[in-house]
């Protein structure tokens, strides 16, 4: 059993779903704090002139150290969705596989989100069904026991799945105590994702980009393209 948690994001880049896709679950962990400058309510797209933010407006000013993710809301009275369909279309509409999927991503445009966490798991769930991934998604809002912070937060969870190996982003060499996962018979191994290069519009190759950007210029063969690369490192 192969676990990977990571926070809800926004329009998530390439790696999000590489690590994704090596797991047999995958915890979205909205149970935690806002962080502020972090890819939860932004990412990036291409343009002609480059890369820009589409980043979905929240209410936090002020107190970020209290917000949690499951109360984090959007701010609605700013016209962040059609601002952000509108620049999604100038900039997409002549990809190639733009018209395949802009009916289904401009819904989420069209309707009106509380919570940042609805909207980015909602995204979430479609972004893994229309690239083929058939991993479980699970938030870890709906789980129980998994109380703690960083290591012992992440086993918590991994024991609650009965996870044996746990992928981790490259930072969590930074904060995890990889002895405690030997206690637990955890395997644990890091993410080592290479982003692939594939062509885009406009020019020269922008990486990191949203998914988006990938998924209307390549279509169907996106994951295979995401997953060039199945490198982990293990610990």
């Amino acid at each position: 059993m192969i676990v990977s948690i990571h926070q809800p994001a926004y329009l998530p880049w390439l790696g999000y779903f590489h690590k994704l896709a090596l797991s047999d679950v995958f915890v979205v962990l909205d149970k935690t704090q806002f962080e502020k400058n972090s890819f939860i309510n932004r990412n990036k797209i291409k343009t002609a002139q480059g890369w820009m933010w589409l980043t979905v407006p929240v209410e936090t000013a002020g107190k970020f150290k209290n917000n949690m993710l499951t109360e984090t809301k959007i701010i609605n009275r700013v016209p962040w969705a059609k601002k952000h369909w509108k620049s999604i279309e100038l900039n997409y509409s002549k990809a190639p596989f733009f018209n395949e999927y802009a009916d289904e991503i401009k819904e989420f445009y069209k309707k009106e989100w509380t919570y940042l966490t609805d909207l980015c798991y909602e995204m979430l769930k479609y972004f893994v069904k229309t690239l083929g991934i058939t991993t479980t998604l699970v938030l870890s809002s709906e789980m129980k026991n998994v109380e703690g912070f960083k290591t012992d937060l992440v086993i918590n969870i991994c024991k609650e799945l009965g996870a044996t190996t746990y992928i981790s982003g490259v930072m969590g060499r930074d904060y995890l105590n990889e002895e405690k996962f030997r206690n637990e018979n955890i395997k644990l191994v890091y993410q080592n994702y290479k982003h692939p290069r594939y062509t885009q519009l406009f020019g020269k190759f922008e990486p990191y980009m949203s998914i988006i950007d990938l998924l209307f210029n390549y279509g169907p063969e996106s994951l295979n393209i995401i997953m060039a690369t199945q490198e982990t490192v293990e610990e």
